[in-house]
C-alpha cells in the first residue's frame, strides 16, 4: 500500500544529540530493500544532506531548505524555489527589532555574520558548517530561505514584525523552538513531496511520513499515513490531532514504528516513551 516514506531529520529520525541511531539506520537498510522509495525531508542543507547520505551508504531522494529544494538519487536537481529579489533584499537590509541572528540558505552553503560555535552543535555529525559574510553583500537572487535563531519567546515577538511587513508574500514556521523559517510562499515540505511523487507516478495516499515541528505540518497531513513524533512541538500536536502520535526521538520511535509496521501491520502500535 505504501511505496515512499518520507522522514524529517532532527527531532525525528536524529537522536537528540543530532546523530542516527544504530537501529534507525538499520530499519532504513531494510527499508530500503523493499519497493519502498526513501526520502530525506529537512530544513538542512542539500550539501549537509549530501555528505551525509554518502557516509551512511544509503540512497534516497532529498527535499531540503524545508521543500525549496529537491534532488533525485543521483543528486541531479528537480525542483528549485528562491525568495523573490525583493523579499531578500528586505530580509537582509533591514533592521528588525530583536536580538536574534540572521542566517542565509543559497546552493553555495550557509552564510551568517554570527560566529557562534554553539550553531554548529546539531552539524557535528556532518561538519557541515556556516561561511561568514556581512549579509548585505549576499545578491538579492539565489536565497532560498532565512533563518532568524533565537529562544522562542524572542521569535515570538519577531513574527508579528514580518507578517506585518511582507503580508502573504512569503511564509513563515517554526523547524525548531529556536528556529523560524522564512521562504518563499507556498514552499514547504508537502508541496516539494507532492512535486517529487507527481514525478515518480506515486499518489500521495501512497506515501507515510514522520515530524515533529511546524515545518512538517503540510507534509503530515497531505500523505496517506502521517507519524508524529512524542517530542513533537506543542503546536503541531495541536494542529494535527488526528494524526498518530509516535514515540520520542532519544528511543527511535521512527525505527520502533517501522519495525512493527513491517513485521505485525495488522496489530495495534504502542509506542515506546
Amino acid at each position: 500500500m505504501y511505496r515512499l516514506a518520507a522522514f524529517d531529520m532532527d527531532g525525528t529520525l536524529l537522536l537528540p544529540d543530532h546523530t542516527l541511531g544504530e537501529k534507525t539506520l538499520a530499519t532504513l537498510r531494510q527499508l530500503a530493500e523493499k519497493p519502498m522509495k526513501l526520502t530525506f525531508a529537512t530544513g538542512r542543507h542539500y550539501l549537509e544532506m549530501k555528505d551525509i547520505l554518502a557516509n551512511i551508504g544509503l540512497d534516497g531522494f532529498l527535499i531540503t531548505g524545508n521543500g525549496t529544494r529537491i534532488h533525485d538519487l543521483s543528486g541531479h536537481r528537480l525542483h528549485a524555489s528562491d525568495l523573490s529579489d525583493d523579499c531578500a533584499h528586505e530580509l537582509l537590509h533591514t533592521t528588525w527589532d530583536t536580538p536574534a541572528s540572521l542566517h542565509v540558505f543559497r546552493d553555495e552553503g550557509w552564510f551568517t555574520d554570527l560566529d557562534d560555535p554553539a550553531l554548529l552543535i546539531p552539524h557535528q555529525f556532518s561538519g557541515f558548517r556556516y561561511q561568514l559574510q556581512d549579509l548585505r553583500t549576499l545578491p538579492d537572487s539565489g536565497n532560498s530561505k532565512v533563518c532568524f535563531c533565537a529562544p522562542h519567546e524572542t521569535l515570538l515577538k519577531l513574527v508579528p514584525q514580518l507578517k506585518a511587513h511582507f503580508g502573504d508574500r512569503l511564509d513563515l514556521c517554526f523547524s525548531a523552538h529556536d528556529c523560524l523559517d522564512v521562504q518563499p510562499a507556498g514552499s514547504n515540505k508537502g508541496s516539494a513531496l507532492a512535486l517529487l511523487t507527481s514525478g515518480l507516478g506515486i499518489e500521495m495516499s501512497e506515501c507515510m511520513a514522520f515530524g515533529d515541528a511546524m515545518n512538517d505540518k503540510e507534509m503530515l497531513e497531505s500523505v496517506g499515513m502521517g507519524l508524529v513524533m512524542g517530542n513533537a512541538l506543542p503546536v503541531l500536536k495541536e494542529q494535527v490531532p488526528h494524526l498518530q502520535t509516535i514515540g520520542h526521538c532519544r528511543n527511535q520511535a521512527v525505527s520502533h514504528f517501522l519495525q512493527h509496521w513491517l513485521h505485525s501491520p495488522n496489530l495495534t502500535y504502542s509506542p515506546e516513551y
